[in-house]
């Protein structure tokens, strides 16, 4: 399976590429913003394809032709402004969705928020109600097409090893997750079909990554 991963050059995407370069049955192709950014996926012997998000729908959709699957794992960042919330965030993910139409690839995972149900969005601070609210509608989006997707919603995003334990289900109490586990759950989700048509808390827990995501 070839994969289209939107957002490679973050700290998920970078974990991901790495992991699924490593994998028997996986293949990735990092889409990237910049060519500055190639050289430590040609290290890791992955495909590149320079795509900014920002542009329109046609060159995503260029870019995801001859994959199996897109993972959308791009993001805004936390220090830039409502602006550009809403144009990788909300319209990126939506132009990755179309892209994916276009292009004829079925399966699709997103990385989420947390929470993003419509009272989460009246629930957050003011400062993160713009990100809760695009990452709400790209969902709904998603979830209003044919894709054969899967909808990841991770807990607060840490820097620590993986530990390969979480928790999973459609809600979750609260807590923190390693971005280096929330790769490997992707992948877990990549191998499982009964993850399509399937969104899900995740965080850090005590079942092995395989059986917790085998018993959504």
């Amino acid at each position: 399976m070839k994969v289209l991963i939107v957002g490679a050059n973050g700290q998920i995407g970078k974990h991901l590429v790495s992991f699924i370069q490593n994998h028997d049955n996986l293949e990735a192709k990092a889409m990237i913003r910049n060519q500055e950014q190639a050289s430590l996926f040609k290290d890791l012997g992955a495909e590149t394809v320079v795509v900014d998000l920002e542009q329109d729908i046609d060159p995503i959709a260029k870019a995801a032709e001859g994959v199996d699957a897109i993972v959308f794992t791009a993001g805004s960042g936390g220090h830039t402004g409502k602006d550009k919330t809403i144009m990788v965030d909300l319209d990126g993910a939506v132009k990755t969705i179309e892209a994916a139409k276009k292009a004829g690839v079925k399966r699709f995972i997103m990385i989420s928020s947390f929470d993003t149900r419509r009272e989460a969005i009246q629930a957050a601070p003011p400062s993160f109600a713009p990100y809760v609210a695009a990452k709400h509608y790209a969902d709904e989006w998603l979830k209003s097409t044919d894709l054969d997707y899967t909808i990841i919603h991770p807990g607060a995003l840490t820097n620590e090893k993986g530990t390969g334990q979480i928790e999973a289900a459609f809600e979750v109490r609260r807590n923190e997750i390693p971005r280096e586990d929330v790769a490997s759950v992707i992948v877990a989700c990549l191998e499982n079909e009964q993850t399509i048509g399937k969104e899900f808390q995740v965080v850090k827990g005590t079942k092995e990554i395989k059986d917790a995501i085998g018993s959504l």
